[in-house]
């Protein structure tokens, strides 16, 4: 269990031949030593891991079993992939175990001593599968130059022994013996390394001002380690892994620049890097590497520890100065600079962390070598701080000049959910954010500024779509504005003028006159200031509103936080999701109570399909669900939906109606009755409006009923929901298209005064590879349309299926209910983590056995006789991650293939049908659908309104209920002479519903209900219906699981409302109640 050599054994070295001999003792006894060993990571995130534990674990196990002359253990520092703690290496063979728990020791430590490996405990990719038998060929650890970091996992940081057999302070060693001062700063202004604190000033230029100054009095060097960041942890673990290196670097800098002092400044917070740098300098002080005439040679240099209180500003120089003698931390002018003026009057340099580590590699390999790393103006390693949004977090050390993309999406390994991400902000508080779109840009000090942010310490947050860009510059300026020490006014006073502004703004009080001001604010404070912090407290500020400016204006004017997060103008995260305001909140609060009426009438308030969204909607609700966030595990909210619309009757909601007194005057028509016309029409008709609904297909429902299967979605339901909203204000005529039967110029003639297009997206796009037209190949649309409206049954034998989204799953799974079909199989370009398509209608495809083929490309459709034989494949590869967030499949040459078909259905995505629509003067893009006012749905033609897929292009049902509603709403302002792009009107929790009082009986009452399904031997014959409804009791129970974000706003009104009621009844001298008190 011991290590080769201890410290005790070791005696003070008086010269560099006894620094040489001790070297070759060492390795000597290293040579003869072919002991396994195990590497436990012990830096500060593995202790919080339990790695304590396993350590203590395995410790045990050795020495009850005798083994101490078989193995060897060594525990170190951080390692880095902090998200696997905690985690073992073995040496050699390097293969990694991560999250190890105290039942894996024994099958590690036996594997070990036989060679062998235990392959259940090997890291795996968690998308393949595939597992890495080495450390450095998981993807986190491949793209990596781990130059600093690699070397922690070979050192125990309390033995100098470790450090030493190394090759530690063997670049003193070089120093002392064979360079003078003027050729080692020569040396790091050759590698060209810039201070990895911030700033990035050229360390060799700093340490050649400091050389040049008069040394009568002494002169200072400072480490840096007081790294404020939130988040940020790079210097603990290097400080924490591997003290020696740094009191190497400062050593090498000493003899430098003539310094006799040296200071780690560490903040208080970091107590395991205090411990093991006190050990390391007393260690390094008992052998004779710091003090008085160090290894003979009349060099003079000591280290002391100053410890930090966590102040901010003190990241700046003149500010940690003060802090070091003892006083408050604040900056002041410079000049003199610290090269000049620093501790106590005396020249001194100060470092971070990092930069120290680097000057014995420096050393070791030569400037010029170091120098080709990196780019040309920003050289060697960076390490990061990746945090936050992110499936792998951890510490990542890269070559400067490496792109964004790469470290978020190759080594960081992506968004952990299926959210996509927004940006990352670099540099800590005072950095900038970067979009998605940036995400090319290599990590470098110049490109980085240019893009409104800086490197800093190496902090890089990965942020997604739930993060709202208002809030993070709130968040960070609330931290500045606390951290800045005040001396200067405008920073004083800027920074809590900006903090206030964008508080309103996300509290939905801001105005869009104060985003200029704000970045008025911003620009003053960055060129006024006199320190780094103020300079740079508007980058998160000035990039935020630089990149992602929709999101304030969205906020101002809408009073909507797309990313759920602004609780004053969220509310209740489900309700400020849904597309159409939906309170579902209200209905499961209800639920929950057995008020089933109740939780109907707040569904149908919102949605006039209730019945169709809790079958086929997105859900987006459950994505925001507070206890989804916090759990992992949403509320069922689409399930609860379906159980409470199959239980109750439609007729149980009255809806309020309008009666107009000019109905016939203005008169709405609607093209389209799919989800989208029939919302607008239905809406309009409320108001009072008298509609026409013009349908081209025989029947009204567009892609409801011509698009979604009948499993999914039953045909009696839908068609009863569809008739409950066709009232006397709305005639509806079917098999009447627009282009072919009326035009926008004969329904304006002919006396309405509004039309509204929502032809939806029919047309499906083509593969464009030879023999797409050939017998037995159909676009999904045609298929569908054949099977749910006419009963056709065009598939039979093999059907292959190419496309990944709902419309593929679908078509998959209807051509497999088809009796003359053998086999269905889905092919897909990229992997299944990719298709688009709603991952449980997926997994029910796999479970009736379709086949799913993915990282495949068609490439040719083979025939004979004109009929189909099949389909000519490639097979790809992922490469760089495109605009949506996925890798862009890549064909790998030489590996096609031959897949016999006998249809071939093709859903690639679809497009709407409008080739007339520009004679009639609606303007269409160039991906063919209609351009509109986004804010109003207006076309270029007055009065011509459009939304929904014939807009968006192919969408969600509830997105297509949503743009009817808003339609319906501009309509009405248009027929009324009002302004049509005011806000439409915010609606928030507004009615309290007493919640139940339930008992926690533990972990599994947490848990998400499994919505029932009929069993699979039933679906393959019929088309029955295959999710079933929640008992009542699975529907209470999961609807006790909402946390009820909506008491937050509906409680304290609720309060106000009984005070104004109690203080009425004193006021009219009513009696009280004896005892009753206000609270």
């Amino acid at each position: 269990m011991s290590d080769i050599s201890s410290i005790e054994e070791l005696k003070k070295l008086n010269s560099i031949d006894d620094l040489k001999k001790l070297y070759w003792s060492l390795f000597e006894k290293i040579k003869n030593d072919d002991k396994p060993q195990l590497v436990i990571c012990s830096g500060t995130a593995c202790h919080a891991s339990g790695t304590q534990e396993i350590i203590r674990g395995m410790k045990k196990y050795i020495i009850e079993k005798s083994l101490q002359n078989k193995m060897a253990l060594k525990i170190t520092g951080c390692h880095g992939f902090c998200e696997m703690g905690p985690f073992i290496l073995t040496k050699p063979g390097d293969a990694f175990y991560h999250k190890v728990t105290l039942d894996a020791i024994p099958k590690i430590i036996e594997a070990t001593i036989e060679g062998k490996l235990v392959e259940e405990l090997l890291y795996r990719d968690p998308k393949t599968g595939e597992i890495y038998y080495k450390q450095h060929d998981i993807p986190f650890f491949k793209k990596q130059q781990r130059t600093i970091l690699a070397k922690n996992q070979n050192i125990d940081p309390i033995r100098i022994v470790d450090y030493f057999t190394n090759f530690g302070y063997k670049s003193l060693e070089k120093v002392l013996s064979s360079m003078e001062p003027k050729q080692i700063i020569e040396q790091v202004k050759t590698s060209g390394i810039r201070g990895r604190g911030g700033a990035g000033f050229p360390t060799g230029i700093k340490w050649e001002y400091l050389s040049k100054q008069p040394n009568d009095k002494g002169k200072y060097l400072i480490c840096n380690a007081d790294e404020g960041d939130p988040g940020a942890y790079m210097d603990r673990s290097v400080l924490e892994g591997n003290p020696h290196s740094i009191i190497e670097g400062m050593l090498i800098g000493a003899f430098a620049t003539g310094a006799t002092h040296g200071v780690v400044y560490v903040r208080n917070e970091y107590p395991l890097a205090i411990k093991h740098l006190t050990i390391a300098l007393r260690q390094a002080k008992d052998i004779g590497l710091l003090g008085e005439n160090i290894l003979g040679t009349k060099f003079n240099f000591d280290i002391k520890i100053v410890r930090g209180a966590g102040a901010f500003v003190c990241g700046e120089e003149t500010a940690l100065i003060k802090s070091v003698e003892g006083k408050m931390g604040e900056p002041r002018q410079r000049p003199p600079y610290p090269v000049e003026k620093g501790v106590y009057g005396k020249p001194t340099a100060i470092n971070n962390v990092e930069t120290w580590a680097n000057i014995p590699i420096i050393i070791e390999i030569g400037g010029a070598e170091y120098a080709k790393i990196g780019t040309k103006n920003s050289t060697g390693t960076k390490i990061f701080s990746l945090v936050g949004k992110i499936k792998n977090t951890g510490l990542v050390e890269i070559p400067m000049g490496t792109t964004i993309k790469e470290l978020v999406y190759d080594i960081g390994g992506g968004a952990p959910e299926d959210f996509k991400i927004k940006a990352v902000q670099s540099g800590g508080p005072s950095g900038g954010c970067i979009p998605v779109s940036l995400f090319d840009l290599p990590i470098d000090f110049e490109k980085l500024s240019e893009a409104g942010s800086i490197m800093g310490s190496g902090g890089m947050i990965v942020m997604d779509e739930r993060t709202c860009m208002v809030d993070v510059a709130r968040y960070f300026m609330n931290f500045l504005k606390s951290e800045s020490c005040g001396k200067c006014f405008t920073c004083r006073k800027g920074t809590q003028r900006m903090f206030e502004i964008l508080d309103d703004i996300t509290k939905g009080k801001g105005t869009l006159e104060q985003l200029d001001l704000l970045e008025e604010l911003a620009l003053v404070v960055k060129d006024t200031t006199m320190c780094g912090l103020g300079q740079t407290a508007a980058n998160p500020v000035l990039s935020t509103l630089r990149y992602f400016r929709d999101e304030y204006i969205d906020h101002i004017k809408n009073k909507h936080c797309t990313a759920g997060v602004c609780k004053d103008i969220v509310g209740a995260p489900c309700q400020a999701t849904c597309p159409i305001g939906t309170e579902a909140w209200r209905y499961i609060a209800h639920i929950a109570r057995g008020e089933y009426e109740e939780a109907y009438i707040a569904l149908r308030e919102a949605n006039p399909f209730p019945s169709v969204c809790a079958r086929v909607c997105s859900h987006p609700c459950e994505k925001m669900c507070r206890a989804g966030v916090l759990t992992g595990e949403p509320v069922a909210i689409r399930a609860l939906k379906r159980f409470i619309t199959d239980m109750i009757e439609p007729s149980v909601y009255k809806p309020v109606r309008k009666v107009k007194d000019n109905a016939g005057d203005n008169k709405v028509a609607v093209i389209g009755a799919g989800p989208a016309g029939l919302t607008a029409a239905h809406k309009l008709s409320l108001m009072g409006y008298k509609v026409t609904v013009f349908e081209k297909d025989s029947e009204a429902g567009g892609m409801l009923i011509s698009g979604i299967p009948e499993y999914r979605l039953p045909r009696k339901i839908l068609k009863e929901e569809i008739k409950e909203l066709i009232d006397e204000n709305i005639t509806l005529k079917c098999n009447t298209a627009l282009g072919r039967d009326i035009t926008i110029d004969n329904l304006l003639n002919n006396g309405f005064k509004a039309i509204f297009l929502g032809m939806g997206a029919h047309k499906s796009k083509l593969l464009n590879i030879e023999g797409e037209d050939l017998e037995g190949v159909f676009p999904a649309i045609e298929f569908l349309k054949s099977f749910n409206i006419e009963g056709k049954k065009l598939a039979h034998g093999k059907v292959g299926v190419i496309g990944g989204g709902d419309s593929a799953i679908d078509a998959a799974r209807v051509a497999l209910r088809q009796k003359d079909v053998e086999s269905v199989t889905i092919f897909y370009r990229r992997t299944r983590n990719e298709m688009p398509a709603l991952q449980h209608e997926i997994d029910a495809a796999l479970d009736e056995g379709i086949e799913l083929q993915t990282l495949v490309s068609p490439v040719k459709i083979n025939s004979e006789n004109g009929k189909l034989t099949g389909v000519e494949f490639i097979k790809n590869m992922l490469g760089d991650v495109d605009a949506s967030g996925r890798r862009n499949p890549q064909p790998v040459k030489g590996t096609e293939f031959f897949a016999g078909l006998d249809n071939l259905i093709v859903t690639i995505g679809d497009t709407p049908d409008v080739g007339y629509i520009s004679y009639m003067g609606i303007e269409v893009n160039k991906w063919g659908t209609l351009i509109v006012n986004q804010e109003t749905l207006e076309t270029n033609r007055a009065g011509v309104f459009a939304g929904g897929d014939v807009v968006t292009g192919p969408n969600t049902v509830i997105e297509a209920i949503a743009a009817g509603k808003k339609a319906a709403i501009m309509i009405n302002r248009f027929l009324n002479g009002e302004e049509l792009s005011k806000p439409l009107e915010k609606k928030m929790p507004a009615i309290y519903i007493e919640p139940m009082v339930t008992v926690d009986t533990g972990e599994e009452e947490l848990k998400r209900i499994k919505l029932p399904t009929i069993s699979v031997d039933k679906r393959r014959s019929s088309l029955e219906e295959v999710e079933q409804t929640l008992s009542e009791e699975s529907a209470v129970y999961e609807a006790s699981r909402c946390m009820r974000c909506d008491l937050d706003f509906t409680y304290a009104e609720k309060i106000k409302r009984e005070q104004a009621e109690f203080m009425g009844d004193i006021m009219q001298n009513k009696s009280v109640p004896e005892g009753e008190v206000l609270v």
